[in-house]
C-alpha cells in the first residue's frame, strides 16, 4: 500500500464512519474504482481507531459525564439512580450483541460479506430502514407528538434496540451510524439525541473491533515498518476528518432530516449496481477472500466458486 492510498482511505473512513452512508462500503468501493486492492477488514478496523479517537475528543463532555455518573452510582451502590449511570450501563449492554456476533461470524465478515454485490444489497437495506425512521418521525410530527430530547430521556429499551440493530452494520453497506440513528428515531428520540447515543455506542464496539483485528492480523498490519506506517497514516487521517464529520452531523441534525443521506445512498446503490452489471467493477470471493478490480482483465485468478449471499 502506498501513502496516498492510506491517507485517502483514512479520509474516506473519517467522512463516512459517522455520516450514515457506510464507511465499510466506501472502503470497498473507492479502492475498486481507483484500481487499488481491497485494503481488507484488518486495515479497515485499524483506521477505525482513528475515528475512535475523533469520538473521544468530540464527545469528551458526554463521555466524562457518563463515566462520572457511573462511578458515582457504583460507589453509592445505586448504579441505576442517575440518567448518566443508566446510559453508561446501557452502552455496555448494547455492545454485547455486536461483539458476540462479530466474533462468531468473523470469517464471513472478512470474506464474502465484502463482495460488492453484498455491499449493494446492504446499502439498499440500510436505506430502507432509514426511510422508515424518517416516515415514523414525520407521522409523530403530524400527530403533534414530541420527540425525546437529551441523553436523560433515553430508556433502556432504546439502548438495547440500538445495540441489536448495530449487529446489522457488520455487513458493509448497512452503515453503523445510519442503522443506529434510525433505530433511535424509531424508538422516539429526536435525531440529534439518536446521533449522540449512536456515537457513544460506537466507542466500545470500534475499540473491540480494532484491537481484535490488530491482534489477529498483527503480522499483516504491523509486520513491517512500511505496513505499520500506512496504518498509522490512515488512522491519523481518519481521526482529523472524523472529528469534523461528527461536529457537522450533530449540528446538521438539529434542524434537518436524514433525507439527504437517503437520497445519496440510493444514488450510490444505483451506481454500484450499474458498475457491476456493466462489468466496470468485478467482485469475486476467492478462497474466502474478496478480490476486486477496476478495468483490469485477468486479475481474478480463482479456483473457488463465487458465492453471493
Amino acid at each position: 500500500m502506498q501513502l496516498i492510498e492510506a491517507v485517502t482511505l483514512g479520509i474516506v473512513q473519517g467522512v463516512s464512519e459517522f455520516l450514515p452512508i457506510s464507511s465499510t462500503a466506501h472502503l470497498r468501493i473507492v479502492p475498486a474504482l481507483l484500481g487499488w486492492q481491497d485494503p481488507g477488514a484488518g486495515f479497515s478496523a485499524v483506521i477505525q481507531c482513528g475515528t475512535l479517537l475523533a469520538v473521544c475528543v468530540a464527545m469528551r463532555q458526554d463521555i466524562r459525564h457518563l463515566l462520572r455518573g457511573f462511578l458515582t452510582g457504583i460507589k453509592t451502590g445505586q448504579p441505576l439512580a442517575t440518567a448518566a449511570s443508566r446510559v453508561a450501563i446501557m452502552i455496555a449492554l448494547g455492545t454485547l450483541p455486536i461483539v458476540v456476533v462479530g466474533f462468531a461470524a468473523r470469517h464471513f465478515i472478512r470474506g464474502q460479506a465484502r463482495q460488492l454485490e453484498v455491499v449493494a444489497a446492504a446499502v439498499l437495506l440500510g436505506t430502507l430502514l432509514m426511510t422508515l425512521a424518517e416516515g415514523a418521525a414525520w407521522w409523530r410530527s403530524k400527530r403533534g407528538q414530541t420527540e425525546r430530547d437529551g441523553l436523560q430521556s433515553v430508556h433502556f429499551s432504546d439502548g438495547l434496540t440500538m445495540g441489536l440493530s448495530q449487529v446489522l452494520a457488520l455487513i458493509p453497506g448497512i452503515s453503523r451510524s445510519g442503522i443506529t440513528i434510525a433505530s433511535g428515531i424509531l424508538s422516539g428520540l429526536d435525531r440529534r439525541t439518536a446521533a449522540r447515543l449512536s456515537f457513544l455506542l460506537s466507542l466500545p464496539a470500534v475499540a473491540a473491533a480494532g484491537l481484535l483485528e490488530a491482534w489477529q492480523q498483527r503480522q499483516e498490519i504491523f509486520g513491517t515498518i512500511d505496513a505499520a506506517s500506512m496504518a498509522a497514516a490512515g488512522a491519523l487521517s481518519a481521526a482529523i476528518v472524523g472529528y469534523g464529520s461528527i461536529r457537522w452531523l450533530l449540528a446538521m441534525l438539529s434542524t434537518n432530516t436524514l433525507w439527504p443521506f437517503i437520497l445519496y445512498r440510493l444514488g450510490l446503490a444505483a451506481l454500484l449496481v450499474w458498475l457491476l452489471t456493466t462489468s466496470w467493477i468485478e467482485s469475486s470471493a476467492c478462497n474466502g477472500k474478496t478480490q476486486s478490480n477496476f478495468l483490469y482483465a485477468g486479475a481474478l485468478n480463482c479456483d473457488a466458486t463465487t458465492t453471493v449471499f
